[in-house]
């Protein structure tokens, strides 16, 4: 089965080389996901239903209209007669509402579109994150694929020299099965990384809304700019309460509550309907005209049931803001720490660690093919390179999603 697997990934990579790679910057990708995502797009539309329900709720009743007339006029035997003898009845009826009901539903509108605005910048907050992480993951995965496909060829050089040299009896199977073991697992080592690598692309390709590989280009800058926040942990937390999208949406939902409190008390008293009425001959003068009011005696049903879940709505509401505040301030507080810890980590291995391993790469082959070190500490050290190599590069970029994270969890772009 994982045969068939990786034969699928090297056709869908073969396949994928032969298009144009998409090469980005992190900017640019910044600016094709928020002019394609599909996602984003589809939410734009809510945006314009909201506002559509706020035109609605402004518009007023239509009148009500009716028409009577003498179907039969059993006197002068006459059909439809609605002339000088006959009779018809002509009345129209406006209904008028009370207590403010329809200010009231504009505002509840008002706010409902409100909150699907800081719905749409929630869902591109999330959107962005995913974005970004999965960008400088690929980064970072294809300078390991590229560093594993040096060392695949140099070690398979060497086993193509050792075959030689087993067929002249000069090197034993033993040490040859060795270096076969070596070269498979870096193989083994690379192909985990590349199914890793064609899921974040299919992911970021998703995102962008495009068909073509693509090619992150992170320069030394890009990197550097992520640094520990000068601001202290109180401010960080501060901004994070001001700017995150979705802790705004839970005090527009209390919002909401309380315009339908206001709504439903408003509901409880009763709207007038007012009309007038013409009557050729069936009052009590002819060509009758009169002034209707009406009204519903609230006796039975005077909202209490809507009014009662109405302010329960407002304690539960209110409740979700404040779990949801204590949500945040944990959360800056735990990616804060996050950030310091990576950031201690990748400058206790970065710098003159990494030389030293590099030097150690590149004199390890040469030393060994001079016989100055064995064929178990020549695998030894190609393994526990590669190994630091892959490791590195994916602390490198759980350094950048730290501070990513920490962007996401402000709510606002802090390294830019």
């Amino acid at each position: 089965m994982r045969f068939w697997i990786f034969l699928i990934l090297l056709l869908l990579t073969y396949r994928g080389e032969a298009q144009d790679s998409l090469r980005l910057t992190r900017q640019q990708a910044d600016s094709v996901f928020l002019k394609n995502n599909l996602l984003l797009l589809a939410e734009r539309f809510r945006i314009d239903v909201s506002q559509a329900q706020i035109l609605q709720a402004s518009l007023r009743d239509n009148p009500t209209a009716s028409f009577e007339f003498s179907a039969f006029n059993n006197q002068t035997n006459r059909v439809a007669d609605v002339g000088r003898g006959g009779e018809k009845i002509i009345s129209i009826q406006q209904l008028l509402y009370t207590a403010g009901k329809r200010n009231k539903r504009i505002a509840l509108a008002t706010e409902a579109a409100r909150l699907t605005e800081l719905e749409l910048l929630d869902l591109l907050r999330g959107l962005r994150f995913d974005l970004r992480s999965r960008f400088y993951a690929i980064y970072f995965q294809q300078q390991t694929l590229a560093r594993y496909d040096r060392q695949i060829a140099t070690i398979q050089t060497t086993v193509t020299a050792y075959e030689r040299e087993y067929n002249r009896n000069n090197v034993s199977l033993r040490e040859l099965l060795r270096l076969k073991a070596l070269l498979f697992q870096l193989s083994n080592d690379r192909t985990e990384i590349q199914f890793q690598l064609a899921e974040d692309q299919r992911t970021i390709r998703t995102l962008l809304s495009v068909t073509q590989p693509v090619q992150p280009i992170v320069r030394n800058e890009a990197l550097t700019r992520y640094r520990i926040p000068a601001q202290s942990d109180d401010s960080l937390r501060q901004l994070a309460l001001r700017n995150r999208p979705d802790l705004q949406a839970a005090q527009s939902l209390i919002k909401q509550a309380e315009l339908n409190y206001n709504l439903q008390q408003a509901l409880a008293r009763p709207d007038l309907r007012v009309g007038g009425t013409y009557d050729q001959n069936g009052s009590y003068i002819p060509n009758y005209v009169g002034l209707s009011v009406g009204m519903d005696l609230p006796v039975f049903n005077r909202n209490q049931g809507a009014i009662r879940a109405a302010k329960s709505q407002i304690s539960y509401q209110s409740q979700l803001a404040r779990q949801r505040i204590m949500q945040v301030t944990n959360e800056v507080a735990t990616a804060l720490q996050k950030v310091r810890d990576v950031e201690q980590m990748v400058q206790s291995v970065e710098g003159r660690f990494t030389d030293q391993f590099e030097q150690l790469n590149q004199g390890v082959v040469t030393s060994f093919q001079k016989g100055n070190i064995s064929l178990l500490e020549f695998v030894d050290l190609i393994e526990t390179y590669n190994e630091s190599v892959r490791q590195l590069n994916r602390l490198k970029a759980d350094r950048v999603n730290a501070y990513e994270e920490l962007n996401y969890l402000i709510g606002d772009d802090l390294f830019n």
